[in-house]
């Protein structure tokens, strides 16, 4: 297909690249097809393929499927072990192959020479001694330092480590494998980089350094020394996640230098110019108190950030491919909770409530773990108490049913069918697990029990690669799993016709891997199913309302439309004790309050696109327009002039014809058409272009196409006619008339070009007059959702931050009347609190203001 090739040549004649494609738009035969052909045109002798450890058999088929005659490689998992890494390894470094193929954990295995790592932990150990040389400069910063300090420690052990001669290294080195191009498949799961930063405790900035991707990173590093920044290709369909800040990671990986030369080396420099964090007083994760949480709220210059992202990112999304896939048809079944899970939720809700007071100790129970509790509950009851009866209208089983109806439907075609459960994998102890009670219901039904398999069942590349055969074969028609093992990568779309949700995953980019199993080229099915399934009342909804709001938030970033100049960031793992508070008393505000967040992320960016539009408007007005409309009026006054120049021409009267060329008189028109034919050919050792002739006025100058192997010809008089210019003598006089001729026509057209660009004119000054049509809807959805965040959020947070958060008093944004600020006080029952700090603030203005002893509840907020 063409996006695939253009991704081709993009690997081929570009720098590092990114091949962000949706899932199921080809990237394995992208990458197979880039290395081949590198090879091929002599830009790489040995490609190294990194893939996850399932795909390896899969990756190996696929490459001799596209290159049947190609010297492969593929690495199997006795290759690692330690008895045989060491002779692996050689024959990968002997050996001519087109390319080797191995797993993620595979390639962590291959060191990289010892004094490549001295060099490079010397180049980190004195980044964060820089930092934390400008972080002691900062006020209040110690912790920051603190933390650095433990971090510089911590390398200084991995170089002294390095050093001791007394340790023997005699394995075959990643620099001595020879490798000179570097593919790297589902590569967003080397998104946890390490970061040396003062912006500590920050949301959505890593602060642990995970080994495999600073190995990925030492190794990105050699790989550009040696390529000069075009050798690497990372591959995923969810390049962003999370957070924003995952950007960064990935430009770091494949843009480093570009990073460097504009000053973003560090992370600080990078997220000041992109990025602005916001400090707010909520809930501890532990519960413990309140502490001043900062995260990313906000991003800006986002079409600077991308254009520079997109040098390296080749962006393809659904909406710009139009990929032959089924059409989806999603069915929610929404299922009412027991009496057991009821209780469940308002125990969740005690059990808040202690947390934040600060009654058990974190490491017992905390905000996060509460959540899972959550999820496992809205689940099944028995994961909590496996104790409890099986409630009729579980989750559970509505999936058995669905799915059972699905296989009696799909009997004549062999259809097939995925069930993604992350929670409550198989176990071997005897305790219960959603996968047994669903595999043994379906067995109840009538399924043969060989028709019903787990992914976690089959624990090598072999037997992964003969389960996925059979379910594409139609052998196997049920196969159940989680995200990590039956998401990214895993091609069983053939006979595919239902897909189940049985909990919600926590990132926009595991859903978008689980559907990109089904809606996917190469599926037999025109039409298929996915089901979700949610318990009402429960933590179900909640979390399928967040995942939404993650994947509007990446969607303004991952698209083919410009993007916004701003955008909010999202990044959260676990819910806050007024939503859990919420969701056990059935607080009916929380829908509202979720409903409203949607619509006012939808507004606020049409408003931006508005705002944007405005801008392109006004600069249309000063300066395109002006310089059309005057470049047009010049342009009819000129061809006036050849019009009349031409009327006063009789071009059919062959008695009175006369034409110079070459600085001769010519009466006979085919004479003139030889010697004009002779005048430009002349050009074509001399120069490429100049003037070979005049006629009634007009100059006649040719022009030569090295590349083409053409002529074209100008006649010239106010304006400019450009004509084809072949080898027929007198077709080319009658060419010279024609256009001639065709002045007035052409004068006509043009002067209709002006009214059209002064009208745009006109309505261009029009439109930028005119208001967001829809400004007085956003400004009341804010003041209604100001209220709700009150009603929702007065136990978290201080009087003061209320005001400020919710927009009451000083923020500018968010101008709520006097009138609402006494309703939401009502509403919320906290009426004292706002007079308080009102009468606080009238008493600071007219000077009255007395030191007064704080509150016990005031000390704690």
């Amino acid at each position: 297909m063409e996006h695939q090739k253009n991704a081709v040549a993009h690997i081929l004649y570009g720098n590092n690249t990114l091949l962000a494609h949706c899932v199921g738009a080809g990237k394995t035969f992208q990458m197979i097809a880039a290395g081949m052909e590198s090879k091929r045109l002599g830009l790489a002798q040995k490609s190294l393929y990194v893939v996850p450890n399932h795909l390896l058999e899969q990756w190996g088929s696929d490459f001799l499927r596209l290159y049947p005659g190609a010297n492969i490689l593929v690495a199997t998992k006795k290759d690692f072990e330690p008895a045989n890494r060491k002779r692996f390894c050689s024959r990968i470094a002997t050996g001519d192959y087109d390319a080797v193929i191995i797993g993620h954990s595979q390639f962590e295995k291959i060191p990289l020479s010892r004094e490549r790592q001295i060099a490079l932990l010397e180049d980190q150990i004195a980044d964060i001694t820089f930092s934390i040389e400008s972080a002691k400069t900062q006020v209040g910063e110690q912790y920051t330092v603190k933390q650095m300090e433990k971090t510089k420690k911590t390398l200084k052990a991995k170089l002294e480590k390095l050093n001791d001669q007394t340790r023997k290294d005699d394995v075959v080195t990643f620099e001595q494998l020879g490798v000179d191009r570097l593919f790297v498949d589902e590569s967003h799961y080397y998104k946890n980089l390490f970061l040396y930063t003062k912006m500590r405790n920050v949301a959505g900035i890593s602060q642990t350094d995970a080994q495999k991707s600073s190995d990925m990173f030492m190794k990105c590093r050699y790989m550009d020394e040696i390529t000069g920044g075009k050798g690497i290709t990372f591959a995923t369909g969810t390049p962003v996640s999370n957070s924003m800040t995952e950007l960064y990671t990935i430009m770091r990986y494949l843009q480093y230098d570009t990073l460097m030369n504009m000053g973003m080396g560090h992370f600080d420099s990078w997220a000041a110019t992109f990025g602005e964090t916001v400090t707010a007083i909520e809930l501890s994760p532990e519960g413990t108190g309140y502490r001043a949480k900062t995260r990313f709220a906000r991003f800006f210059n986002l079409p600077e950030l991308i254009s520079i992202f997109k040098e390296t990112a080749d962006i393809q999304t659904a909406d710009m491919l139009n990929l032959p896939v089924p059409e989806a048809e999603y069915i929610n079944e929404v299922l009412k909770p027991s009496d057991e899970q009821k209780e469940m939720v308002e125990a969740f809700s005690e059990r808040a409530e202690q947390v934040r007071g600060g009654a058990v100790d974190p490491r017992v129970d905390n905000m996060l773990k509460i959540t899972n509790d959550g999820r496992k509950c809205a689940l099944d009851q028995r994961l909590l108490n496996d104790m409890l009866p099986d409630a009729g209208e579980s989750k559970v089983n509505a999936c058995v049913e669905n799915a059972f109806q699905v296989w009696e439907d799909g009997k004549d075609t062999q259809a097939t069918q995925l069930i993604f459960c992350d929670l409550s994998t198989p176990k071997t102890d005897g305790t219960f697990n959603v996968y047994d009670d669903v595999r043994n219901k379906l067995v109840e039904r009538g399924i043969p029990k060989e028709q019903i398999a787990f992914i976690h069942e089959y624990n090598t590349e072999v037997k992964k690669a003969e389960l996925f055969a059979k379910v594409r074969a139609g052998q196997v028609r049920i196969l159940m799993g989680s995200t990590p093992k039956l998401g990214a990568g895993t091609n069983v779309q053939d006979r595919l016709l239902a897909l189940h949700h049985l909990d919600c995953p926590w990132k926009p980019s595991d859903l978008e891997q689980q559907e990109g199993r089904i809606l996917r080229q190469g599926n037999q099915n025109d039409k298929v199913k996915i089901f979700r399934y949610v318990t009402e009342n429960t933590f179900d909804s909640y979390m399928w309302q967040i995942l939404e709001n993650k994947q509007k938030f990446i969607s303004q970033i991952m698209t083919s439309k410009s993007p916004v100049r701003a955008c909010e960031d999202v990044d959260d793992t676990a819910l806050s004790y007024a939503e859990i508070k919420a969701l056990a008393t059935g607080n009916e505000y929380i829908k509202e309050k979720m409903d409203l967040d949607v619509q006012v992320s939808k507004l606020k960016l049409l408003k931006a696109n508005h705002t944007s539009q405005i801008y392109r408007l006004e600069s249309d007005i000063a300066k395109r327009y002006p310089v059309q409309i005057a470049a047009l009026k010049e342009k009819i006054a000129g061809m006036r002039v050849d019009a009349d120049v031409v009327k006063e021409v009789d071009l059919q009267d062959n008695d009175h014809f006369v034409m110079t060329v070459g600085g001769k008189l010519y009466t006979d028109k085919k004479e003139a058409g030889v010697a004009l034919i002779s005048a430009a050919s002349g050009l074509k050792s001399v120069k490429s272009a100049g003037q070979i002739g005049e006629y009634h006025g007009f100059a006649l100058s040719s022009e030569y196409n090295f590349l083409s192997n053409t002529y074209t010809m100008t006649i010239k008089g106010k304006c400019s006619y450009k004509i084809e210019f072949g080898k027929d003598t007198l077709g080319n006089i009658q060419r010279i008339h024609n256009a001639l001729s065709a002045i007035g026509k052409k004068l006509a057209d043009t002067e209709q070009n002006l009214e059209t660009v002064q009208q745009q004119l006109k309505t261009a000054q029009e439109e930028v007059q005119k208001p967001f049509p829809k400004e007085a809807e956003l400004s009341e959805k804010m003041e209604r959702l100001a209220e709700l965040n009150a009603m929702l959020n007065m136990d978290e947070k201080g009087g003061e931050n209320l005001l400020a958060d919710e927009g009451i008093g000083e923020n500018p944004e968010v101008n709520v009347p006097e009138e609402r600020q006494d309703r939401i006080a009502d509403s919320v029952h906290k009426t004292s609190v706002l007079e308080r700090l009102k009468e606080q603030k009238q008493q600071e203005q007219t000077g009255e203001t007395q030191q007064k002893p704080k509150k016990k509840h005031e000390q704690e907020l």
